[in-house]
């Protein structure tokens, strides 16, 4: 028997401290080094003349002066009330999730606490954001730290919380719409929602509904049945020839043409269907490519087993496939959020028509475009880089490309 390697050579050697890695990383030569510092001078100049016109130069009261707008768009302030609800319920459900999921969940409930404790000591006036608006936003960071402590006493199971993430989707359109039926409950109708509202419900709705019928489609499109294969090919195909501000206007201007008059579908829901659909299309591909990659092998062997084909699908192909196409199935969310904005040419008022407007409607903005163009792109980028961040958590969680 071998004698055992010692202490010293079995642990690995400590990383390098920041100046010797600089030193071999920028400075390994004269070239490298002359293009560190050509790279540090072009950084500072940008990032310094960036500084001077933020701080100094941009006129931010565009942005500054209407928070509520950017946020709700013309929601009757006096009904408010229901949009903390849904935000509350969002809360307690985003902790328990950080509780059952960790570290992929973490950034989102971070940020998301952050964003609203910035907008509740927003320096805005009062009667555009009033102190009940502040104590609401103030309260759901608290409602965060509840739900990620009552997920483990409540014994909540990954699947329950699953299920009722799906069905606060329903209940927060039934709170922002209302019914006619119910006296405390009045009708907001969706012409009056708007900005990070109507951005958040197109893209969170989207995701919701495109990602299961993605997942049909693609298996369907593997089926053995002509006809199912056909449909779903044709579909694939067709949806994906076309651009997202086509099917947009189609789901738009030409559905109720062939309704009856007296069937009229909200312009909410037709743009959320528009985009369900779109998005669905390219979600098919990306599951595909995962099902081409699962071995032939596994199946037979699963059918050996005495497997029927729903259970190889769902507990051996679908599991192994999902979890390869982990970063193009992110990428494909992203692009829908940021694809929210062509919702503008259908009159739906999400974020960046609501900017549009406000520019618009007061003469005192023009020439600002700038300024609140900015803030919209840094808003638009925070989710983007979420979801970026909570991926690859999700892939390093499941060891991606390392087993």
């Amino acid at each position: 028997m071998s004698a055992s390697l010692p202490t010293s050579s079995r642990t690995p050697p400590a990383p390098p401290g920041p100046i010797v890695w600089a030193r071999q990383n920028l400075f390994s030569n004269w070239f490298n080094s002359l293009l560190t510092l050509l790279c540090l001078a072009l950084i500072l100049w940008a990032g310094g003349g960036f500084l001077r016109w933020a701080v100094f130069q941009a006129d931010w009261r565009p942005v500054v002066s209407s928070p509520m707008l950017y946020l709700v768009g013309q929601y009757p302030r006096q009904e408010l009330w229901r949009i903390g609800a849904c935000l509350a319920l969002a809360s307690a459900l985003l902790g328990a999730s950080w509780k059952l999921w960790g570290r992929a969940m973490r950034p989102f409930a971070l940020s998301y606490a952050g964003m609203l404790l910035v907008v509740a000591l927003w320096p805005a006036p009062s009667e555009s954001l009033t102190s009940t608006a502040r104590f609401f936003l103030l309260a759901n960071p608290l409602l965060i730290a509840l739900g990620y402590l009552l997920a483990r006493p409540l014994r909540l199971k990954p699947a329950a919380l699953l299920v009722l993430w799906g069905l606060s989707l329903p209940l927060t359109l039934f709170l922002l719409h209302g019914s006619p039926s119910l006296a405390w409950l009045a009708l907001v109708p969706s012409g009056q929602w708007g900005g990070l509202l109507v951005t958040l419900l197109l893209s969170v709705g989207g995701i919701l509904l495109s990602f299961p019928i993605g997942i049909l489609l693609a298996l369907g499109r593997r089926s053995s049945l002509p006809v199912v294969r056909l449909f779903s090919t044709l579909y694939i195909e067709v949806v994906r020839g076309v651009p997202l501000i086509g099917v947009l206007f189609l789901s738009s201007l030409i559905l109720p043409l062939f309704l009856p008059p007296e069937v009229r579908i909200d312009r909410l829901l037709r743009a959320l269907v528009g985009m369900t659909l779109f998005t669905a299309a390219y979600m098919a591909e990306n599951v595909r490519g995962g099902l081409a990659a699962i071995p032939v092998g596994q199946t037979a062997a699963a059918q050996a087993l005495g497997l029927n084909n729903f259970q190889i699908t769902v507990l051996i192909v679908l599991p192994q496939a999902l979890r390869a196409v982990i970063p193009p199935i992110v990428g494909q969310f992203i692009t829908l959020f940021k694809d929210t904005t062509l919702a503008s040419g259908i009159a739906v008022l999400e974020l960046l028509s609501v900017g549009r407007s406000i520019l618009q409607g007061n003469p005192e903005y023009f020439g600002l475009q700038m300024e609140v163009f900015l803030f919209i792109a840094a808003v638009f980028w925070v989710f983007s880089y979420l979801m970026s961040y909570a991926s690859l958590r999700l892939e390093k969680t499941l060891g991606v490309g390392e087993r």
